[in-house]
Parts: structure tokens; C-alpha cells; sequence
């Protein structure tokens, strides 16, 4: 083949440090904002950042040319300078060491999307901690 063609969705987790509330309403758009630019700037075009006060969701394209340990090593690290460095949330801030990634397939891309999108309404029935067991156990890896 002359070409190479790469097109992999990513559905990416990760929480606060110690999955403290530190996301609130009035800095949450700014944060998503945020981490938007840096995926761009590394060349990760966004489709929806949406999440809680202790986690968020972000689905995205990966860059064929970037890990993706590496991609959300950058957006969380910098991410988090720029949050304490423009005093964006009153505590200081800290994203926890570990994430989730899945892939997501063309076929179930809006599903995903609006899952994203209706977090505050998921999360009304259901528990960060019981959501990321969920996603734990269905995607076949170990707790």
C-alpha cells in the first residue's frame, strides 16, 4: 500500500487527584477549553469534553503519529500547570497518575458522543466509581 490511513476515536477518562470535587460549574468550561487547544495543538481534533467535578470524558482522533500514554501525559500535565498558574480552581490542582482509553468505532460514535454529553444525567443514577468499574469489566481488563 502507498498510503497509510489512521483513523482511530479515542473515549478517554481520567479524574482528579484522590477523585476530589474540584471541577465546579463556573471553571468547567474553561478547563474543557483548555484541554481542547492542547489536543488540537498536537494534532487530536475534539469531538466532546463533557464531565463531573471529580472526572471528565474527552472523545477525540488520535494524531497516527503520538502514543496515546504520551498524549494524555501532555494534556493533563499541562493542563494542570495552567490551572494552578491562572488560579482557575481555588485548591491547588492535580490530576490522578493513571487514565482509561478505549476506542470507539465509526458504528458506535454518536452513542459514545452522547454518552459524553449526558454525563450530569448518568452520573444523577450512578457513581464515578461504579461507572469506572463498569467500563473496567466490559472492556475486559482487570480491577
Amino acid at each position: 500500500m502507498p498510503h497509510s490511513y489512521n483513523k482511530i476515536w479515542v473515549h478517554a477518562i481520567f479524574a482528579t487527584k484522590e477523585r476530589q470535587l474540584l471541577i465546579k460549574s463556573e471553571s468547567e468550561q474553561k478547563i474543557y477549553d483548555h484541554l481542547k487547544d492542547q489536543l488540537i495543538e498536537i494534532g487530536c481534533p475534539v469531538r466532546i469534553i463533557n464531565g463531573m467535578p471529580e472526572h471528565i470524558h474527552l472523545l477525540f482522533l488520535m494524531n497516527p503519529q503520538k502514543a496515546i500514554a504520551d498524549v494524555l501525559k501532555q494534556i493533563k500535565g499541562n493542563t494542570s500547570h495552567w490551572i494552578n498558574e491562572n488560579n482557575i480552581v481555588v485548591e491547588k490542582f492535580a490530576w490522578q497518575t493513571g487514565y482509561a482509553a478505549y476506542s470507539v468505532s465509526e458504528s458506535r460514535l454518536q452513542i459514545v458522543y452522547k454518552y459524553i454529553l449526558q454525563q450530569k444525567t448518568h452520573h444523577a443514577k450512578q457513581t464515578f466509581a461504579e461507572e469506572y468499574d463498569e467500563f473496567i469489566k466490559f472492556h475486559g481488563l482487570k480491577i
